[in-house]
């Protein structure tokens, strides 16, 4: 008998139960798994059985009717505590199992609650404050990871031949350069009238634009030697997210036209994956964003394969459907703009699910736990409290067996004064991911 074995008992072949169960079982705990509705299939193996029926001998888990629906509905959901873990779906009947661990799941990883998002930021975006997590006080917890191990823990004890994948910690930096140059490769327009706003200010910025467009001189925001010699000294996986939108009042990169801007995504994408930085309107606009698209393969002479919204602005299901269709394969967008945590609950990367059609969709999601632009603005500007923030993270991500990732910008990196408090922080966080 494999110990890596499981069959999985259920009344009917429900795509959303198939869905989560290869998330769970197979991505996290490793096992070979394979739903049965008929039980004379069931054979000597341990089984799950999430039906109402009654099998001697198997590992009870009540479902809570979730997965057995189409579509969306409000959900009712209310959270207590088992093992000091937040649980909902409690289904305490006749059960191994104290809570309905795959409809639980499934709410979370899906975004189930963001289909009904109705008081959105200014930004248009579902505000943290109104997630199940937050509300509750559990968002700094990777709870789909924390109840799979007690998933784990409770088929051993039922089945004490069982084994399982070992948990493997991974880490990945990841870098928006949504403002690539200060001065360079803004086009005519751009610069004449930044020129003007020079001059209007004072503090010699109309000098140093001029030297750094005329001269050779170096921009100020372009530290990007520095975080390719910091990431290849700490040999870091990392990822490049660029723009190559439309000037906005949400969207200031340089032209993709530049040809110094052009030069450098072509060098930073020599030596790290690099996507692309949709802008801030076409998460919900798929003519924009085919657009950005091809200007993207322009520049490097093959089509976007990874991406992360401008803003983490996105709207389910449409920007996710959008991106299907544009060939995206990767999404590196799921996680609040304002608060560290888990939004999706989860650190382990996983498959886009759309809610309305019912159907998993050929796009890994790769969720982020913390980016630097939560510790500033306005009178926030913390790298102590940041440093603090990624401490605690990477000490769950560890526990979880996931994926820590983050998102820095070059703007936070930059050489003066403030820049040098913020590379603390980058460089503690290459460290300790490194170890």
């Amino acid at each position: 008998m494999d110990p890596g074995s499981v069959k999985l008992f259920a009344g009917g072949d429900f795509p959303r139960l198939r869905y989560i169960a290869d998330l769970l079982l197979n991505d996290i705990l490793g096992l070979t798994w394979e739903l049965v509705t008929d039980r004379r299939k069931l054979g000597k193996h341990p089984v799950i059985n999430y039906s109402a029926e009654e099998i001697p001998g198997s590992f009870k888990i009540t479902p809570s009717g979730l997965l057995q629906e189409t579509g969306v509905k409000k959900q009712v959901i209310g959270v207590s505590k088992w093992n000091n873990l937040p649980v909902f779906f409690q289904r305490q009947e006749r059960s191994d199992f104290p809570f309905d661990i795959f409809a639980a799941s499934f709410y979370l990883v899906t975004r189930y609650e963001e289909y009904f998002a109705e008081d959105q930021d200014k930004y248009g975006r579902f505000r943290s404050s109104d997630s199940l997590a937050a509300r509750n006080g559990f968002l700094h917890l990777p709870v789909v990871e924390l109840w799979t191990r007690e998933l784990a823990n409770a088929l051993v004890r039922k089945y004490q031949y069982m084994s399982f994948r070992r948990t493997e910690f991974r880490s990945l930096m990841t870098i928006d350069a949504d403002e690539s140059f200060r001065f360079q490769g803004m086009g005519v327009k751009r610069t004449i009238t930044g020129f003007i706003s020079d001059i209007a200010g004072g503090k010699g910025k109309a000098s140093m634009r001029f030297t750094s467009i005329t001269k050779g001189g170096t921009d100020p925001y372009d530290v990007f030697d520095y975080i390719l010699e910091s990431l290849g000294k700490n040999r870091s996986a990392a990822r490049f997210f660029i723009p190559v939108g439309d000037p906005s009042e949400f969207d200031q990169n340089p032209s993709w036209k530049s040809e110094n801007y052009r030069s450098l995504i072509r060098k930073i994408s020599s030596s790290y994956e690099t996507g692309i930085h949709l802008s801030f309107k076409s998460a919900r606009s798929l003519r924009r964003l085919r657009m950005e698209v091809r200007r993207f393969g322009d520049i490097l002479g093959n089509e976007a394969r990874i991406n992360r919204f401008h803003y983490l602005r996105f709207s389910f299901p449409v920007s996710f459907r959008n991106l299907v269709l544009s060939g995206i394969r990767e999404d590196y967008s799921m996680g609040y703009p304002d608060l560290p945590g888990f939004r999706a609950g989860i650190s382990h990367p996983f498959r886009f699910y759309d809610l309305h059609e019912d159907t998993v969709c050929p796009l890994l999601i790769t969720p982020f736990q913390f980016m630097d632009a939560m510790f500033f603005g306005q009178d926030r500007n913390d790298p102590d409290a940041a440093l603090e923030a990624v401490t605690r993270l990477d000490e769950q991500v560890r526990k979880a067996g996931g994926t820590i990732a983050s998102i820095w910008h070059n703007t936070t990196l930059l050489g003066n004064d403030e820049g040098q408090k913020w590379r603390k922080v980058f460089e503690y966080s290459l460290n300790t991911q490194a170890g």
